[in-house]
């Protein structure tokens, strides 16, 4: 059956075929403008104060070998984004986007966080970084003997991605970018699609950081080893999350939430920020309406979970980083799409004749 359109959205179609072009000529753009108009409410939608929030933490199973390196890299790499030398940081710049680090569980920031305090402060940085101390442990358990977090803790990691949107959209914002660090959790968001999903755990598990061949058998047999852990009964989202998530993570979900409930539009950046999004979508359908997909990227396993989303990404560069990095590429796809439906003259407008 096919569901009938609401009266925004047949304003915002005649709006959008009424301009200088022929209909549909626009492509994606115009499927972007329809979206944010739809997510906001108004033929007329407005970005504002464009936001990256940025949720970092240490998984347990890094000790298993799940990644190609070291748990420290997650403390150092948010010392970075604190500092401001991160690719983030520069696309953030180079857009004039906001960008929020939160620490949602990171094992050893304080011991690299002086020498990139000091850094950051002496930086002639009009978008310098904020960086907020909301830890809920200093790392997950280890998945492969036990939950990765309590269930105390996986509802405090997500109320700190729901408290996060909601300052950031006090704050102004009407599009938020998403994005992650935290080395293991590409392990962590594979065992996440595999439960939540009908893909096979081998189509979920990729190479993250670069595994070679034998370190990506390692890894499958890892989270083989994890799965087994858990009952194939066990099938809620936040049962799974609590199971086998990061802080991160679920902090993600939370802001999934909260901006399905503020309708706020979200940029979705790669492979694991898109896992996010499934669980949220698992927990609360309508957060698909407010997720903009950003890119495909090189991780194993983003392509088939974008296929079981219906998710069309907007940009297929190659990227497998994090970082928000593919949603920030993205943003200005968003802004061109807005100005476009604000600004570009309708036929009537500019005096031109239409298709006979």
């Amino acid at each position: 059956m096919d569901v009938l359109e609401t009266p925004l959205e047949t304003r915002l179609r005649a709006k959008l075929d009424g301009k200088t072009k022929p209909q549909g000529a626009l492509g994606r753009i115009e499927e972007i403008a329809l979206q944010i108009g739809l997510i906001q409410g108004r033929a007329d939608p407005v970005l504002r104060a464009p936001t990256v929030l940025l949720f970092a933490a240490d998984h347990g199973a890094a000790e298993e070998g799940v990644s190609a390196f070291p748990q420290a890299v997650t403390a150092q790499m948010v010392a970075n984004f604190y500092a401001g030398g991160a690719a983030i940081n520069v696309f953030a710049r180079c857009f004039g986007l906001r960008l929020t680090v939160v620490d949602a569980g990171v094992k050893a920031l304080s011991d690299v966080l002086p020498e990139a305090q000091a850094r950051a402060d002496t930086a002639l940085d009009p978008l310098a970084p904020r960086l907020v101390r909301a830890a809920i442990a200093p790392g997950t358990r280890n998945y492969v003997h036990a939950a990765a977090m309590s269930a105390a803790q996986c509802a405090a990691a997500i109320e700190l991605g729901r408290t996060s949107t909601r300052k950031a959209i006090a704050q102004g914002t009407t599009l938020l970018m998403l994005g992650e660090m935290g080395i293991g959790n590409t392990a962590s968001a594979a065992l996440l699609m595999h439960r939540l999903t009908d893909v096979p755990l081998a189509a979920c598990v990729g190479r993250g950081t670069g595994l070679d061949d034998a370190g990506l058998a390692r890894k499958h047999a890892i989270l083989t080893r994890a799965n087994a852990r858990v009952s194939p009964d066990v099938v809620d989202p936040h049962a799974i999350l609590a199971e086998f998530g990061g802080f991160e993570i679920a902090a993600l979900v939370g802001a999934f939430l909260e901006a399905t409930a503020q309708r706020c539009a979200v940029l979705v950046d790669g492979f694991i920020v898109s896992v996010a999004a499934l669980v949220a979508i698992k927990i609360n359908e309508e957060a698909r309406q407010i997720s903009l997909f950003s890119h495909a990227s090189e991780e194993q396993g983003h392509q088939r979970l974008l296929e079981t989303l219906g998710a069309k990404p907007l940009l297929a560069l190659g990227l497998r980083l994090g970082e928000g990095s593919g949603a920030a590429l993205a943003y200005p796809l968003v802004q061109a799409a807005v100005a476009m439906l604000n600004e570009m003259a309708s036929f009537a407008g500019a005096g031109v004749a239409e298709r006979v």
